[in-house]
């Protein structure tokens, strides 16, 4: 079942872009769509945003002749909150992307993630290769790469944050303080032209995590991952190498990951393009969007996708 609804932002193209309530995997999902065809193009935000962080990709996309769709997440924004750590454990995420693929009747789609979309998505192409036609992956590591990388001092002092967030209650707490103050400081601080952001799409943000249920959700993929055991059980299947076309795109200024990350990247990816900027940090589809959305769109046109 679909049901259009509308999110009051200035930032999304309002002609161009409809919300629909999409049921997959037992849940509804808000999905930001746009286009029309067979070739679906995916993608997957991370924390702590929602599918408008995609609002400078989506409408190119599609006027490029893709079918796009940018879910918010489990969790977040429109979509349901499922209740406990269990539900957010990686293996329920990637059925996830399985139902939304259903749902738009593909058999396969371009998947394109950013922070916690694109680690589901890199679990995604390893144990669903079949289902990815390509993948865009915008600073998010592999996972071999970030187990590797956390052991050294570079990488585990900048994720200090995870270990916060196995703690009850308490991370909730902090976040949501001032009406999601600390929110709205990632941005601020992670933001490299932060006059890409405007302040009307982090006040959402922040109004968005401080829904009922929503922080517990947001900080439950995280507890899901280590806690859960979620990382531990896909770490002892191993990770199979990928073989569709791969595109990484990195900006170099993130403060949460370091460029390392890339390093032995293409150990684990055949066919690997990497695209790195110099002066974009995290959030580098927002940071540099019209150079973001330029090298998908010609990757795409070079892997003839």
């Amino acid at each position: 079942m679909r049901k259009n609804t509308r999110i009051p932002l200035n930032t999304v193209d309002a002609q161009a872009v409809t919300f629909q309530q999409i049921s997959a995997n037992r849940l509804s999902f808000r999905v930001a769509t746009a286009g029309s065809g067979d070739r679906l193009i995916l993608c997957l935000h991370g924390f702590p945003e929602s599918a408008v962080s995609w609002r400078y990709q989506i409408v190119p996309l599609a006027q490029a002749g893709f079918l796009v769709w940018a879910p918010d997440l489990r969790g977040y924004g429109g979509t349901t909150r499922p209740v406990g750590i269990d539900a957010y454990q990686i293996e329920s995420l990637m059925d996830d992307v399985t139902g939304l693929l259903d749902a738009a009747q593909v058999q396969r789609a371009i998947l394109v993630g950013h922070d916690w979309g694109g680690i589901i998505a890199w679990y995604y192409v390893m144990r669903h290769a079949d289902r990815v036609e390509a993948l865009v992956i915008v600073n998010a590591p592999h996972p071999a790469c970030f187990e590797r990388e956390v052991r050294h001092w570079r990488q585990w002092h900048r994720s200090w944050y995870m270990g916060f967030f196995q703690i009850p209650w308490l991370p909730e707490a902090a976040l949501s303080a001032g009406h999601g103050y600390v929110i709205g400081e990632i941005f601020g601080r992670m933001a490299i032209h932060r006059e890409q952001m405007a302040d009307d799409l982090v006040r959402l943000y922040r109004r968005q995590a401080c829904e009922p249920g929503a922080l517990a959700a947001m900080v439950n993929y995280y507890r899901a991952a280590l806690r859960g055991g979620g990382a531990m059980r896909q770490r002892k299947l191993g990770y199979p190498t990928v073989h569709v076309p791969t595109l990484v795109i990195w900006g170099l200024q993130d403060h949460a990951l370091v460029r390392q990350n890339l390093d032995g990247l293409n150990d684990f990816v055949t066919d690997l393009t990497v695209v790195t900027v110099a002066d974009a940090g995290h959030f580098v589809h927002e940071d540099k969007p019209e150079l973001v959305t330029s090298e998908m769109l010609t990757w795409l046109d070079l892997k003839r996708v």
